[in-house]
């Protein structure tokens, strides 16, 4: 039986969840910012150099320090969603959903029956999980989120159409993907007007669907300001970035020193 909140209840409880974006390829990066303050952890494998094998391997370093691990698999890849999902992933990421069947298909990778046409194999969902085979089964569609990227002209305008799309749980921006499609290739600028009024729409459609938000920040300080905008889920920099900020605070504070 579950007795924490399903990470669906945590991004629907009010207070914008922080998480923290891995990429590098080791499992034990992960695990290791698991135990940082952050509310979950995400990884990388569209742009990351992350594969399938470590991620899978963190998921049950995230899980043990009580956080829930989210995978954004590469373009397309929707069967790996799935292989995740069985592993005990509470959420997966889906870039360039730009059309209706897109988003159909990733769906059904995401939900068992009547709503998609996951297949079974839950054997790390079911010991993470502490659920039997028949009650993982009946609640398995609510305990994960299925998020389809929204970070193209063509997402933006069939935005409702893919939010009404039974077993998409929400949507997640890639503000720098939007900020090129947006200027037609022209630059790259992820906290630009043009992208802040889009984030606006994105996130009054969503509410008014009744679905659930996500983005990408590039920095603490992007995160905070994105939050306070609304969004349910705000992923924070990457352990790339985090690790040379680290080195390069110490250096300063060795050189002042």
């Amino acid at each position: 039986m579950l007795t924490n909140p399903s990470f669906p209840d945590l991004l629907k409880a009010g207070t914008p969840l922080l998480t923290a974006w891995c990429g590098i390829p080791d499992p034990s990066v992960p695990g290791l910012l698991a135990r940082e303050e952050f509310d979950a952890v995400v990884m990388d494998m569209q742009h990351g150099s992350i594969d399938f094998a470590a991620a899978l391997r963190a998921v049950p370093l995230i899980a043990a320090a009580g956080k829930p691990a989210l995978v954004r698999v590469p373009v397309g890849e929707f069967a790996t969603a799935s292989r995740f999902l069985d592993a005990g992933v509470s959420g997966v990421i889906a870039p360039m959903i730009n059309t209706v069947d897109d988003a159909r298909l990733f769906a059904s990778f995401m939900k068992f029956p009547p709503v998609g046409q996951r297949s079974w194999g839950a054997y790390g969902a079911l010991s993470l999980s502490g659920l039997d085979a028949a009650d993982y089964l009946r609640q398995a569609n609510d305990l994960t989120v299925s998020f389809a990227m929204v970070e193209t002209r063509e997402a933006l305008a069939i935005l409702d159409e893919i939010l009404n799309v039974p077993g998409i749980d929400g949507v997640f921006i890639g503000p720098a993907d939007l900020s090129i499609a947006l200027s037609g290739g022209k630059s790259v600028d992820p906290a630009g007007p043009e992208v802040d009024k889009a984030l606006d729409h994105v996130l009054a459609r969503v509410r008014a669907a009744g679905k659930l938000s996500g983005i990408y920040a590039p920095s603490g300080a992007r995160a905070g300001e994105l939050a306070r905008k609304g969004f349910n889920m705000v992923s924070i920099g990457s352990d790339t970035a985090m690790l040379r900020a680290g080195a390069q605070a110490s250096l300063a504070a060795a050189q002042q020193g």
